[in-house]
């Protein structure tokens, strides 16, 4: 691949793919309006000769457009992450995940694109029965918006791979977590007990279930796959092979934080929100057949995060 757009390059997960990206020496052009990614995540690279930004928005069809000229492979992870946001603002992942993934792959069929690598997630599962749970369960029932808006994006780009000879890999994340995290239950309880060292609010009961996966592991499923295998329409669950509870990744950023006799206060219920899936871990059999496994546990992953976001925050 001589050059590859990634778009949310200045986001968590894709200045991380940005980095390893230009440790290929290949061109890479970052696509972001920087409403949730942060310049600061990709600035190292701003006076390399193999990098370029393009401060765009995925909703100007004309700027994506532009971006896409000349490029070989597209690794979309522009979205708007906040799963929680969809119950109070029903437009937002419509408008920023499903119209924006249409803008860009009429850019990519428009300009001869041949290549895109997506980051969904498990939600697009919903809550599923069989755990783990491996890519070809069904039916898909999201029950977020954000699930149903990345399950729409999913079958925008399976149709257009098949209709225009694109190929596709799709990632469905459990939990990623890492440096430059910026949402999600361990910022949250960090953000919680910096404001009150006494007492710590858990959503819901504490006992929701799920597979946390380090961000590293994360990016090396991503540009392996990519690498190893390409028929039409590559679709991998990336996750650890084990759960953490809301409770024990509370337990785990106090200790980090060294605070004493923190109250634990639930809010009840089996879920953290509207749309919470309460238990989720995902099968990951058709990664380690290609030779990927995870380096770290979910307990691994939280720990190494909160010691990295507590000195961040």
């Amino acid at each position: 691949m001589k050059c590859i757009l990634v778009t949310g390059g200045a986001g968590f997960i894709g200045s991380h793919i940005v980095d390893r990206l230009m440790d290929t020496g290949c061109k890479v052009v970052v696509f972001d309006n920087l409403s949730s990614g942060k310049m600061e995540f990709i600035e190292h690279h701003l006076d390399k000769t193999n990098f370029s930004l393009i401060k765009g928005n995925l909703l100007n069809t004309g700027e994506i457009d532009a971006a896409c000229h000349g490029v070989d492979l597209v690794h979309h992870a522009a979205a708007n992450p906040d799963v929680r946001l969809g119950a109070v603002d029903t437009k937002v992942h419509f408008e920023q995940n499903i119209t924006a993934t249409y803008n860009l792959l009429e850019a990519m069929r428009k300009n001869g694109v041949p290549n895109i690598a997506f980051t969904s997630t498990s939600t697009v599962y919903g809550e599923a029965t069989t755990i783990p749970t491996p890519e070809e369960y069904g039916a898909l029932v999201p029950i977020s918006l954000y699930g149903a808006s990345k399950l729409a994006c999913e079958a925008l780009i399976t149709s257009y791979s098949h209709t225009f000879d694109i190929h596709s890999w799709i990632f469905r994340f459990a939990n990623i977590v890492g440096d430059r995290g910026t949402h999600g239950i361990i910022v949250d309880f960090i953000e919680k007990l910096k404001s009150d060292a006494g007492h710590l609010e858990i959503l819901g009961d504490g006992r929701q279930s799920k597979s946390y996966l380090h961000v590293s592991d994360c990016v090396d499923a991503i540009l392996f796959a990519v690498d190893c295998i390409n028929e039409t329409v590559n679709i991998f669950n990336v996750g650890s092979e084990d759960t953490i509870d809301a409770t024990g990744i509370a337990g785990i950023v106090v200790e980090e934080m060294g605070v004493e006799d923190v109250e634990f206060i639930y809010t009840g219920g089996k879920r953290g929100w509207k749309g919470d899936v309460p238990r989720m871990l995902l099968a990951v059999d058709r990664l380690k057949e290609l030779g990927w496994s995870p380096s770290y546990t979910s307990m691994d992953s939280v720990r190494d995060t909160a010691r990295v976001l507590i000195g961040a925050l």
